[in-house]
């Protein structure tokens, strides 16, 4: 498969660069950087800026810096540093020497701060943020107004400078503006900061500083310094373009670099906010930055994840300025692709019932020599497979009642061992609750291999482990973070939609050859996914984790399409292959109680199966279905939050019944309480304050529906985003769910979605 860039990869900024060289543009040389701010762990996102600002270098001969743009103390750490120099060279690229940190540039920006000052173009400005935004910056549809410090004079302005530069005053006192222009059509032209005062320990310049530079004016002009030629970055640069323009000219550096956007990556069920990545981690939600859950780079190495597959993923969704949401499925689909030519093949039951085969002398061990890889994988290599009296199956390749189509071991039935014997269900063993403890079987000594000499059919093959040989296993069945396609949509807080089974950990049990794994070493799981042995493994407790299930729902969506192909590149069709709201897993069938549930009140099957294995929950669904509650609006509530809650204050049961659920239930589909409300009057019923409506009277938490008072919370939105609301005004219909977040934000959760999202369209349009 292919790893990644080559000279042949187009996109509009390839041919950009291609352009520039051919017309010696910068001499025909070609820089770009990838520059990190050092307040967080890489993620997928970022990898696509890798390939790309790394590749395009290398493809046109050229360079690629690696720059810290480290100019916030207060969230920085060295711990980032390492992980992302950690994670680049592990993606396959190399900086050589061209590392480098905005702290560097520290007394240069700062010179540049006082030719500002010099040439009339900065002032020291003594008003917060607070009162420049809300008094003076103006909206999108009025002028700002000047700062009432904007006139002092040269000398004045360089005093106050060098005095914030000695630490005279408090944080926030006064900060450095650029004079530009207050009646600007974009809003980031209106006088921004430049410099701000922030007395914070910096992790690599000590307390040497207390003065620090902005982002917008410490990026480009570290471009400059470094000659970078191609300044690429995300779409949401696009209105800062102009100011980084403006601070080049301004500050007269004798070097222009040039800023090109591209549409950043979004994938579907996960989140890639720096601040939402780091609030999993710090509430415990992840077990860290490398938990195998998380979209962090150092997270799909854990999770078994390889650079090749990231690299070839980042060539294939490619490089576009409309944005869009890559389906999850495609990069599973790019990961299995690779795994399958360097994963060996292994068996292992993860549910083990045991099987005695009495037709088998005690004692006697035949190893039979069984292949790594199947017929369609080019390569070699067997290992031994001992075959004993005593085995191990898995327990969901039995069924003392087969339903129709079962092709797996059944009472009087037979099926072939995977690379061993054909053997037959001649007795099923209970305990006394009457529980399935063992099976008996006889073998059929000519089918050694898996063919009867008689040649007779035999329809199923399951999977085995020697009891006597068999290693035992920690198996980590990672499933996706979030139940839904867009994490946090409309009025949602992110946290809602976690998904509460995107970890279970079984004891299972291994085939011999398992027991030489190594950390790092990826195997298949015949039949159930492809794993990798984890960093946690010890001698004597092999830890696996699954990378991915061997279910492919994008190959299968795009070859049931007309004329596609699983290689098509999804960028030109993002959409268009959907997948389940969680990764395939192992399903057992419904019990008796489940299958009720779903035939009688039509709720999910995962929500029943989830309720039935959970007696408290399942007690109190049935009360509120006896409370005449909407029976899939409680199954949902129990199974995606109220289990959430109680894993998390580690108990066995909640504090209420569900007649109060029920009550919940109706508060939220009448629309007295939004998503996020109905969390929060959980916690509240958790904490024993009584039923949902008198908690709802007594703390105030009903939806704010009126628009007489959204109206003005949803204008001051729309004001300090003005380049968010040029973007959807110019038909980048995407933008209109972040300012509805921002605003439901705003008031806390309590606005009324629908209502917020008429009020910006209506604002928009206008």
């Amino acid at each position: 498969m292919s790893e990644g860039p080559s000279p042949n990869a187009s996109d509009f900024i390839r041919e950009m660069i291609r352009a520039d060289v051919a017309s010696k543009k910068h001499d025909g040389a070609v820089v770009t950087r990838f520059p990190p701010e050092p307040n967080g762990y890489l993620h997928i996102g970022h990898a696509k800026s890798i390939c790309l600002n790394f590749g395009a270098a290398e493809e046109n001969g050229g360079r690629c810096h690696l720059r810290f743009d480290d100019t916030n103390p207060s969230t920085e750490d060295i711990e980032y540093v390492e992980s992302i120099q950690r994670d680049v060279r592990w993606l396959g690229f190399d900086w050589g020497e061209h590392l480098y940190y905005a702290s560097d540039y520290y007394e240069r920006l700062y010179m540049l701060g006082e030719k500002l000052i010099e040439l009339g173009r900065a002032y020291v400005c003594d008003l917060t943020e607070d009162e420049f935004a809300n008094d003076y910056r103006g909206t999108i549809t009025e002028h700002g107004k000047d700062s009432p410090y904007r006139a002092r004079s040269k000398d004045e302005n360089l005093d106050l400078f060098r005095r914030m530069r000695a630490g005279e005053f408090a944080d926030g006192a006064k900060v450095l503006r650029a004079r530009i222009d207050m009646t600007s059509p974009n809003m980031k032209m209106r006088d921004p900061p430049l410099y701000r005062i922030k007395h914070a320990h910096h992790y690599r310049t000590g307390d040497a500083w207390c003065l620090y530079p902005l982002y917008d004016f410490a990026h480009c002009l570290s471009d400059s310094f470094e000659g970078i030629t191609h300044s690429l970055c995300t779409m949401e640069f696009e209105s800062a373009r102009e100011l980084y323009d403006w601070v080049v000219a301004a500050t007269e550096v004798p070097h222009v670099p040039r800023q090109t956007e591209f549409a950043r990556l979004n994938l579907s069920y996960t989140v890639m906010s720096k601040r939402k990545l780091l609030k999993l981690v710090k509430d415990g939600v992840v077990a860290g930055w490398d938990d195998p859950r998380m979209p962090t780079i150092s997270g799909m190495r854990r999770r078994g994840y390889t650079p090749e597959a990231i690299r070839a993923f980042c060539k294939r969704i490619g490089v576009a300025k409309n944005l869009s949401t890559v389906d999850l499925a495609l990069l599973e689909h790019t990961v299995r692709d690779d795994l399958n030519e360097r994963a060996p093949r292994v068996l292992a039951v993860l549910r083990p019932l045991k099987v005695v085969v009495e037709s088998w002398r005690d004692g006697e061990v035949d190893v039979l020599d069984a292949p790594y890889w199947p017929h369609d994988v080019p390569k070699e290599g067997t290992r031994p497979l001992p075959f004993t009296r005593e085995l191990f199956i898995d327990r969901d390749d039995f069924a003392e009642e087969p339903p129709k189509g079962f092709k797996r071991l059944a009472p009087g039935r037979e099926v072939r061992l995977r690379h061993a014997y054909v053997v037959r269900c001649t007795q099923v063993i209970k305990d006394a609750q009457g529980e399935i403890v063992e099976l008996r079987c006889t073998h059929d000594a000519s089918s050694r291999g898996g063919a009867p000499a008689d040649g007779r059919k035999i329809d199923g093959t399951i999977q085995w482990v020697s009891a006597t040989h068999a290693t035992p296993l920690e198996v980590r069945l990672y499933d996706r973070l979030f139940t839904t396609e867009s994490p946090g949509e409309g009025d949602r807080d992110f946290m809602e939609d976690l998904n509460p089974a995107a970890l279970t950990s079984v004891s299972a049990l291994g085939e011999a050859s398992l027991a030489n794994a190594r950390h790092g070493e990826h195997y298949q799981l015949e039949r159930t996914g492809f794993f990798v042995v984890d960093p946690d493994t010890t001698e004597g407790r092999i830890v696996l984790n699954r990378t991915v299930a061997l279910k492919d729902a994008w190959a299968r969506a795009q070859a049931s399409s007309a004329g596609a192909s699983p290689k098509v590149d999804a960028a030109a069709r993002p959409k268009a292959q959907k997948t389940p709201a969680q990764a395939p897993r192992v399903v057992e069938e419904l019990a008796p109680r489940a299958r009720a549930w779903v035939d009688t009140h039509a709720i999910a099957e995962d929500d029943a199966r989830t309720l039935a294995a959970h007696e408290a929950l399942a007690r109190v669904f049935d009360e509120a279905l006896a409370a005449s509650a909407d029976a899939r609006a409680v199954a949902g509530l129990l199974v995606n939050e109220i289990l959430g809650e109680l894993r998390s204050r580690d108990t066995d049961a909640p504090p209420f019944g569900g007649a109060e659920v029920a009550e919940l239930v109706v508060l939220a589909g009448d629309g007295t309480l939004s998503r996020s409300q109905v969390k929060d009057v959980l916690g509240h019923m958790f904490a024993g304050e009584g039923a949902p409506r008198a908690i709802v009277e007594a703390r105030g938490l009903r939806q704010i529906a009126s628009e007489d008072a959204l109206a003005p919370v949803v204008d001051r939105v729309l004001a300090d985003n003005a380049d968010a609301v040029a973007r959807l005004r110019g038909g980048n219909a995407n933008v209109l769910g972040a300012l509805v977040g921002m605003v439901m934000k705003a008031t806390g959760g309590k606005a009324n979605a629908k209502v917020v999202r008429e009020l910006v369209q209506a604002r928009v349009a206008g």
